[in-house]
């Protein structure tokens, strides 16, 4: 088995009840600031006023598909999840037995937090989270870095503002909605501001799953997650969506060292995507409008400054040289229910059979590495 240096581009940790009952102004925010809950059954929910917001059963049910898959459910009890997912020691803890060295920290509850129509509520509830998200990685700065959560909307001077307190917690990149407001777009000139702020910042710009502003699947109704498997399937689509804007737009033309990462929408998709935008930027130019330097096309952005972040996707791994080795990023998910947590090492042995060495050492760590400056082994 590999002794490599193995780095989770994707892991998670679950909040804690008083990190916003803390951090948030209670006068002005009052029922509105997250908050655990019980509806009177047995479950916990976060709530956001009276509103189910995010639960708390399959965002730590790490280790059950191995088990007993069929007690994956969204509901929880919060005394039930690991503590790893919530105290630095514990959650580096948790990393060993996985042989994993350093993870990227997104949150759980908080992903659902995007879907909240209030912009103003929103950067409350983020900035809050990204003061504690600091304070946890600060435990262990070489083997946990965090990703602070940022809203743009259209107050982009406010959001380049919360991006730069980001960095300045220490804090490793920024996330993002995966998709926008409904009604705008990436490519919309409104956000070249932050696009360049990333740039100077150096700040990775995160496109995570289940994360598009408000209205999207993540939020629960009736206390179920309002998407069914069909959409689960196709999660890529939104992310699609921005990846071709923010390419086709030619951002990453005038911000040559800015980072995308497509966070857990996995790999599969991203050759015959590419390829299509490339067909549609030579034949097609009256949608295709904005023209690249130097007989530039799509895939040369997606391959020099998009990377993708993915689980246990063979069919990616046998298309890695059409996705560009250098932009995939290995994650574990930990402590979800689709996580890889403990069987990490043993799963990256099944999907990268065959992968020469180099390549290997790329993918499970060292693309991470690089993105999110990790000292190299």
């Amino acid at each position: 088995m590999t002794k490599n240096r193995i780095i989770s581009s994707d892991s998670h940790v679950v909040e804690p009840p008083n990190l916003w009952e803390d951090r948030m102004d209670k006068r002005k925010w009052g029922n509105l600031t997250p908050h655990l809950g019980n509806d009177g059954g047995k479950y916990d929910w976060w709530f956001v006023g009276d509103r189910r917001a995010a639960a708390t059963g399959a965002v730590a049910a790490a280790g059950k598909r191995f088990e007993r898959p069929e007690d994956i459910i969204q509901a929880g009890i919060y005394k039930d999840i690991r503590p790893g997912a919530f105290i630095p020691s514990e959650h580096v803890k948790d990393m060993d037995v996985d042989g994993v060295y350093g993870g990227v920290v997104y949150p759980s509850a908080g992903l659902a937090f995007f879907g909240l129509e209030d912009t103003r509520l929103v950067r409350a509830i983020f900035s809050a989270y990204n003061d504690w998200l600091a304070n946890f990685c600060a435990h262990y700065p070489e083997r946990i870095k965090g990703v602070g959560a940022v809203v743009l909307d259209d107050d982009i001077g406010s959001a380049v503002e919360d991006m730069e307190g980001v960095t300045r917690k220490g804090l490793a990149g920024v996330m993002i909605s995966s998709f926008p407001r409904t009604g705008e777009r990436y490519y919309l000139p409104k956000y070249e501001p932050f696009w360049a702020a990333a740039e100077e910042l150096n700040a990775p710009l995160s496109l995570h799953v289940t994360t598009n502003r408000f209205g999207g699947p993540q939020i629960l109704k009736e206390g179920r997650q309002a998407l069914n498997a069909t959409d689960r399937c196709n999660n890529d689509y939104f992310v699609r969506q921005s990846l071709g804007d923010i390419v086709y737009s030619g951002v990453l033309e005038r911000h040559p060292k800015l980072k995308i990462v497509s966070v857990e929408h996995e790999l599969g998709w991203i050759p015959f995507f590419t390829s299509r935008m490339d067909v549609y930027y030579r034949d097609r130019p009256d949608v295709a409008t904005y023209r690249f330097k130097d007989g530039a096309v799509p895939s040369d952005f997606m391959k020099r400054q998009v990377y993708h972040g993915f689980q246990e996707d063979v069919l990616g791994i046998e298309l890695r040289h059409h996705i560009g080795v250098t932009q995939m990023l290995w994650g574990s998910d930990y402590p979800h229910a689709e996580s890889t947590f403990p069987r990490s090492r043993e799963i990256l042995d099944q999907i990268l059979e065959g992968v020469p060495e180099g390549e290997r050492r790329l993918i499970e760590g060292g693309n991470s590495a690089r993105v999110y400056g990790f000292k190299q082994a």
